[in-house]
């Protein structure tokens, strides 16, 4: 029987990262002098209140923040800047945060400890089986706390990770209002993303490729199969403008490249610019049109 309980104990905390909680010791049918034992005898080592290693105090860093959410009690996730650390879309944390999903006033040796009663089932999830807050969570927690070019660099990595795009993560914000996050992360995101309309992009490009010397172009012809933005025939030229300023998902990075490579195996010259470019960056935009119009019309 015991070595049975021993077994469960250890099977448990492997897929704890090496940590196991008094609790569910208890819930194995461990008694507190089973527990001493173990513990004087170097078979656990507590690590965080209520919370043990298995076997050998070192742990993995997934180890530290399973033994902090753990040492947190029932409810606990990881969230904020260690939420980010675990997705992949931030920088290391000087602390471990942890958001408890319920009223408490608890505090942990080097853990940051939030009382979030109202996180709802939606917004916690798990990832390396240690419960944590979804990427659109996290993003909407650390946009209160980030530099505008950290949280720009974060949504950036949640969407080459596939995590979350920033067109599906606008469009999620409508389920968090009135968070504090919400509003930096929404403003962040419409000051870089395609907000406008086709005939209000046309307005803001048009005028720059009149002034780099293009004629007027045709605008939603369909060039070798595709419906492209801005077509010079006469000079063989494809504009395409790409409503997102983030690094592009890997299907519409795909797509995009299908496109490009078919009108230059087609002769033609393809130019890309983010609506970034062309709303914050007009003079980048005229000298490439610039530049580009010439070379095309030496060639002819």
């Amino acid at each position: 029987m015991h070595a049975a309980r021993g077994r469960e104990a250890w099977g448990l905390a492997r897929r704890q990262h090496g940590v196991v909680a008094r609790g569910q010791l208890l819930a194995l049918g461990f008694g507190s002098k089973a527990i001493r034992h173990r513990i004087e005898t170097g078979r656990l080592h507590p690590v965080m209140t209520g919370v043990y290693s298995v076997g050998r105090r070192e742990l993995s860093r997934e180890g530290r923040w399973m033994a902090a959410v753990l040492a947190c009690g029932d409810g606990a996730v990881l969230s904020h800047r260690s939420a980010a650390e675990l997705w992949g879309i931030g920088n290391e944390a000087t602390r471990i945060e942890v958001s408890i999903r319920r009223r408490v006033a608890l505090r942990r040796p080097g853990v940051r400890v939030r009382a979030r009663p109202g996180l709802s089932d939606q917004g916690v999830s798990a990832h390396c089986r240690i419960p944590l807050t979804t990427p659109v969570q996290t993003l909407i927690d650390i946009a209160t706390e980030l530099p505008e070019r950290q949280l720009e660099r974060a949504v950036n990595e949640a969407d080459k990770r596939d995590l979350v795009d920033p067109e599906s993560l606008l469009r999620a914000l409508e389920d968090h209002s009135g968070e504090p996050g919400v509003r930096p992360l929404r403003a962040l995101l419409h000051r870089h993303n395609f907000v406008l309309s086709d005939s209000e992009l046309e307005r803001l490009f048009v005028p720059l490729a009149l002034q780099a010397g293009l004629p007027l172009p045709l605008t939603g012809q369909r060039v070798n199969g595709f419906e492209v933005d801005f077509f010079w025939p006469q000079l063989g030229l494809v504009v395409e403008t790409d409503g997102w300023h983030y690094h592009r998902t890997p299907a519409t990075q795909s797509r995009d490249a299908l496109r490009d490579q078919t009108h230059t195996a087609a002769g033609l010259t393809a130019l890309r610019f983010s609506f970034h470019q062309v709303k914050y960056e007009p003079g980048h935009v005229r000298r490439i049109l610039a530049r580009t119009t010439a070379q095309l019309r030496s060639e002819t």
